[in-house]
């Protein structure tokens, strides 16, 4: 695993601004570093060795020099496509995925792209075409940002890095402050940073000239292919499937270890991948505490698991550190667990297993139930429906089955927007101190749902997360923290053969009354404990709702949430309601207090202080 940065052109101390750029993602790479200048581009990298730990540096190069290549990730399918490529006549001077890559795109250009499997973001010179490629992975594991500067492309791993390019200006983009409050991450492909730019996963770019080129090479798709399966066919293609992907996620030449949680993803890889090590946090809260139950896993499947006891003021210390190493504001409490428990693994390993893209392939949150619930009212006419809504919307008090009649009055796209949901539009504009209304979240998923037109709704729902909450939440916690920590994170489900098999997937075989990912849990149950496969799904659980209201927290939220750099972007009256009612009682809002508190506190970190 490793970081890169560069631009195109020439500047007067291209080699000064190139090292500051390297600089500030050493963590990524503190191995080794390699730089590539000349009149065109700048191309620098920090390496963690991973594989072919002698000869993998970069920048790399091929035989004449007239292509060179900063890379990021793991290329799993390597040694295969290797033989293929040295048929065809190509000759190679080591033994890392980087150099395949390299004569991959000799041979195939852009079609070498789905010829991969693994996780990847790279930059390609070709010096012949005076033109740059890159690219990203399908799912978006490892990250890609860039900016364009006087006509000059600047990219890198980390937005922090292309801060470090002079003339790149510090501004809040507050479309995607709108879409953060009611998506919890920033969603839009335009940044936090206004003008910085995500390149969306499974995308590739040109850049010659002064023109950025941007396409998409390939589409996670589901459909009702594996219909005519029976069950247990099924459980079989999802097993044959993840026992090859978690074996291909194992190549390296260091140890490897496991993330293990309650839960049945983590356990399933940690009880197949046949390593030494896993790696568990929890706080000191029955509920909010993963550590006995994994202990307890660990022993049946007989491998040591190592674990700490996050204690609040840790937690709590650390918050704005973590916002500095995500680059854009991400208002879940679980990415500071992800970050201890990245700190707990850096101990011992370079690289751990973790088990991210499950609930999306396989249909395994809760929310996934809701169409089914629903469908004992969809028979009602909808203008009855609405009207229902209307009346219970304006009873000034809470009952149960008040949301339920709410949520049944809207369509899918009205009601989901993703696995998270925190301000209405209604709600954000009511708290903003400027409201351009450029983006709604329904005007974001519209084009995604256009393209699952005719699926049913949890295959629809799981397209909308595939392509937003993953990308947005879930990888970009699991890559920036664990990066944090110079350690290489690992995602076997998020593997295109697994896909394969995922996609495939009826509905019933997903998501039933009683449970979620019912195929995938008979899968694992072939090497877990029933106590675990069977287990209700919690995530990252963190008391944060406990938290905030104890008077300590309660009062460093207070603090920020009447500061002047609340008063910028906020209505502090409005605000505050939100956290006074929470604390005495009145009302759950600890998320959407824990949203505007994360971006508070990014803000400070990339404005105030680095002013």
């Amino acid at each position: 695993m490793c970081g890169f940065c560069g631009f195109t052109g020439e500047l007067v101390k291209s080699d000064e601004v190139l090292t500051n750029m390297m600089n500030k993602i050493i963590h990524r790479g503190p191995d080794s570093a390699g730089k590539h200048i000349d009149e065109n581009v700048a191309l620098g990298f920090r390496r963690l060795s991973i594989i072919d730990l002698g000869f993998g540096s970069q920048p790399m190069y091929n035989e004449d020099d007239s292509i060179v290549i900063t890379f990021n990730g793991e290329i799993y399918n390597f040694k295969e496509l290797k033989e293929e490529l040295i048929k065809k006549g190509h000759v190679f001077k080591n033994n890392s995925d980087t150099e395949v890559l390299i004569h991959g795109y000799e041979e195939y250009g852009k079609d070498m792209l789905n010829k991969l499997r693994g996780m990847f973001a790279f930059v390609i010179w070709d010096s012949n075409k005076k033109e740059l490629f890159g690219a990203r992975d399908f799912f978006g594991i490892k990250p890609f940002y860039y900016t364009i500067v006087n006509g000059n492309l600047v990219f890198a791993s980390e937005i922090k890095s292309i801060l470090e390019y002079p003339g790149v200006e510090r501004e809040v983009n507050r479309d995607a402050l709108e879409n953060y409050l009611s998506f919890q991450y920033s969603v839009l492909p335009e940044t936090m940073f206004k003008g910085i730019f995500k390149l969306m996963p499974s995308h590739y770019f040109t850049f010659k000239e002064g023109k950025m080129n941007v396409e998409r090479y390939w589409d996670p798709m589901f459909d009702d292919a594996g219909k005519d399966k029976t069950f247990d066919e099924t459980v079989e293609i999802i097993d044959t499937a993840m026992q090859d992907s978690i074996k291909a996620h194992k190549i390296s030449d260091v140890e490897v270890g496991s993330f293990l949680s309650s839960g049945v993803d983590s356990s399933y890889v940690a009880a197949c991948f046949k390593g030494d090590k896993t790696f568990t946090v929890g706080f000191d809260y029955e509920k909010y505490n993963e550590i006995d139950y994994a202990k307890k896993l660990s022993e049946k499947i007989k491998i040591d698991n190592y674990s700490k006891l996050i204690s609040k003021d840790e937690y709590w210390d650390v918050i704005p550190k973590v916002q500095y190493q995500m680059d854009e504001p991400l208002a879940d409490p679980a990415a500071i667990a992800l970050y201890f428990v990245s700190q707990t693994a850096a101990k011992h390993v370079k690289v751990a297993l973790s088990g991210e893209g499950a609930d999306e392939f396989f249909g395994g949150y809760n929310i996934y139930k809701e169409p089914d619930a629903l469908k004992h009212v969809a028979w009602i006419p909808k203008p009855l429906r609405k009207a229902a809504a209307g009346v219970v919307k304006a009873l000034p008090f809470k009952f149960k089955g008040k949301n339920y009649i709410i949520r049944a009055s809207k369509d899918l796209e009205e009601r989901f927007i993703g696995n998270a949901n925190m301000f209405s539009v209604a709600e954000r504009n009511k708290i903003l101190k400027k409201v351009s209304g450029k983006y709604t979240p329904q005007s974001i998923t519209k084009p995604l749902y256009d393209k699952v037109k005719g699926k049913d709704d949890v295959t629809r729902m799981q397209y909308i997360d595939l392509n937003l909450w993953l990308i947005g939440d879930i990888l970009l916690k699991a890559d920036k923290m664990s990066m944090a920590h110079s350690l290489e994170v690992r995602v076997p489900f998020l593997d295109k053969k697994v896909f394969e098999a995922a996609r495939h997937i009826p509905k019933k075989y997903k998501v039933t009354k009683e449970n979620t990912k019912v195929a995938m849990r008979h899968a694992a149950n072939r090497y877990l404990p029933n106590m675990v496969a069977e287990k209700k799904k919690l995530g990252f659980p963190v008391p944060i709702r406990i938290w905030l209201k104890e008077d300590k927290y309660f009062n460093i939220i207070k603090e920020a949430f009447e500061s002047d750099e609340a008063k910028e972007f906020f209505k502090t009256d409005e605000i505050m309601k939100f956290l006074i009612d929470h604390k005495e009682g009145k009302a759950d809002n600890s998320r959407k207090i824990w949203t505007i508190y994360m971006f508070l506190v990014w803000h400070n970190k990339y404005f105030v202080q680095a002013a």
